[in-house]
């Protein structure tokens, strides 16, 4: 993966975990990894767990960002979850699959959360 392209895609997690602490959340992890694969954002808010693919595109020439999230993308993010609850423990708690979806618009990152995805 470029530099170029690596940079963009942090610059969009970054927006979204901003996205989210302004929305009152609390950001858990990022870029959580294990075996299985990584998490791209886990955040909370009133004992609701938030997994949230992000997905940044300089354009929509191959669709829009959260059109990238495939049933095997999602199955792996479900698996994913799983073992970061049974790893960090938060206790009981409702759990919510969100996909973001970031494009440049300016000089700025124009952030769109689906949230309760699939």
């Amino acid at each position: 993966m470029s530099n170029r392209r690596r940079a963009l895609g942090s610059a969009g997690e970054d927006a979204v975990a901003d996205w989210y602490e302004t929305a009152g959340y609390e950001v858990l992890d990022r870029n959580w990894r294990c075996r299985t694969g990584e998490l791209d954002l886990v955040v909370t808010r009133d004992r609701v767990v938030v997994f949230c693919e992000v997905k940044t595109r300089r354009s929509g020439t191959f669709g829009a960002p959260v059109e990238a999230i495939t049933f095997t993308k999602r199955r792996r993010l479900r698996t994913l979850a799983a073992e970061w609850l049974a790893h960090c423990r938060p206790g009981r708690c409702e759990v919510r699959f969100d996909v973001a979806s970031v494009r440049p618009a300016g000089a700025e990152l124009a952030v769109e959360v689906l949230e309760d995805a699939f």
